[in-house]
């Protein structure tokens, strides 16, 4: 793992726009894996400036999404379908017949799981994944407990990570039960990883992160088995690691 300590959020993001900007740059039909939540917003608003600024063209990028709520349709405003319309989709000149979402609103789950996949596959699976990381090490919805083996697939969701996205919608009781989530070994399948954590919140996961046991109890633990994973962090969220264990500490621009 490359792990990247950046000032603030706000640089943090900036930093993992570039990330993003050099793959798909540097492909020819760049392949994308996507995250939702508050953590990537920044990312989002910073590709939206530089496509704005002419420094990046989405016109042949294919981008798949990590997850999606059981039970919440495209046009729901609480659906991550409606998430990356709002945050990146609508904003930049991606054709939107090729970024894919699971489809939580289906009566197969089971099918749409293994379309997905096949899907993903089709394209030569992920040049890069991006990932934010749960305060009970979740790496998209795979919950602890979710086998290192598992491919897309539909998943209970932990109380805990229920309590931390209550705050997107009325009441914790509107906060679905169940999503559909690309698998651990799907993710691990992606080309490069980039994991980005911010806030005191997040610092013990991170601490987990890097210095726990490998174990399906910790599911981003798994990481550890990739080739190429860039972990970055503000300040917050690493400040419980060593100073040995930063390989770069980098200041705004």
């Amino acid at each position: 793992m490359n792990i990247i300590v950046c000032q603030n959020y706000d640089h943090l993001s900036d930093y993992a726009k570039d990330v993003v900007i050099d793959t798909i740059k540097t492909k020819d039909k760049p392949v994308l894996g996507l995250a939702t939540g508050s953590t990537p917003e920044g990312m989002y608003r910073a590709l939206i400036k530089a496509h704005q600024n002419n420094d990046v063209s989405f016109k042949h990028v294919t981008s798949f999404n990590l997850d999606e709520y059981i039970g919440l349709g495209k046009d729901d405003p609480n659906s991550y379908h409606h998430f990356m319309d709002e945050h990146l989709f609508n904003h930049v000149d991606i054709d939107q017949n090729e970024t894919f979402v699971p489809p939580g609103n289906t009566d197969d789950h089971e099918k749409a799981c293994r379309d997905y996949e096949q899907n993903m596959h089709h394209h030569d699976n992920l040049d890069l994944q991006v990932l934010g990381l749960g305060i009970n090490g979740h790496i998209g919805f795979n919950e602890p407990g979710t086998p290192f083996d598992t491919r897309t697939h539909m998943i209970e969701l932990d109380d805990s990570t229920r309590e931390a996205n209550a705050r997107f919608f009325d009441s914790i009781d509107d906060v679905p039960t169940h999503a559909i989530t690309m698998g651990i070994e799907t993710i691990m399948e992606s080309k490069q990883i980039l994991l980005l954590a911010s806030g005191d919140s997040k610092k013990e996961a991170v601490y987990r992160l890097l210095n726990g046991e490998e174990t399906p109890d910790f599911p981003a633990s798994i990481l550890h088995r990739h080739k190429n994973v860039t972990v970055i962090l503000d300040r917050d969220a690493a400040s419980l690691l060593s100073v040995e264990q930063i390989d770069q500490v980098v200041g705004p621009k």
